[in-house]
């Protein structure tokens, strides 16, 4: 089973939790996963996708702009229905504890839905989800650096822990919807 995973970062902190995704979609032995910044990603790989995973820095409150001209391409794989059916996720960073988190995540699903895609997040039963996550994907703080010589605030550890369970609980959804178990 194939895991798309595409991904806008400017400072670096949307990549880290990027790979802890895929690393986690990895431990799903029938999991084959691709990993790529919005710009090395093509659209149309999504077709022969079974699991797609987007993200990207929220800016206030939405996505960042080079994540949605992404996905205004997609256009023609919606007139076609080729997303219908396809597992989904979404995951973001902010700056801000209050940084617009779950508003981000919800207009990253959003395009998933209208795609007919089946949305996966992180239930309640998932321990690690408990103090740190949400049910909608995974949305992490990370803040801003006070100049480009600072070591990068990275996200925490609690966090990429959350990103390999979110990777893994996509490729375990997408092996089960296309009996691929």
């Amino acid at each position: 089973m194939k895991v798309y995973i595409v991904y806008d970062s400017e400072n670096g902190h949307t990549e880290v939790l990027a790979k802890a995704i895929a690393e986690g979609a990895r431990t799903q032995p029938q999991a084959e996963v691709f990993l790529h910044h919005v710009q090395d990603a093509n659209p149309r790989d999504l077709t022969e996708m079974d699991a797609i995973i987007w993200g990207c820095p929220g800016h206030f409150g939405t996505i960042s702009s080079g994540l949605k001209a992404w996905i205004d391409q997609l256009g023609h794989l919606w007139a076609t229905g080729k997303l219908v059916g396809k597992v989904g996720a979404a995951f973001c960073t902010t700056a801000t504890v209050h940084g617009g988190i779950e508003m981000t995540l919800m207009n990253l699903l959003t395009p998933m839905l209208h795609n007919g895609m089946i949305i996966v997040g992180l239930p309640g039963n998932v321990p690690e989800n408990v103090l740190y996550g949400s049910y909608y994907g995974l949305g992490v703080t990370c803040p801003v650096e006070e100049d480009a010589s600072a070591p990068m605030n990275a996200p925490a550890e609690e966090f990429l822990v959350l990103g390999r369970v979110l990777g893994r609980r996509v490729a375990d959804v997408a092996g089960k919807v296309f009996d691929h178990a």
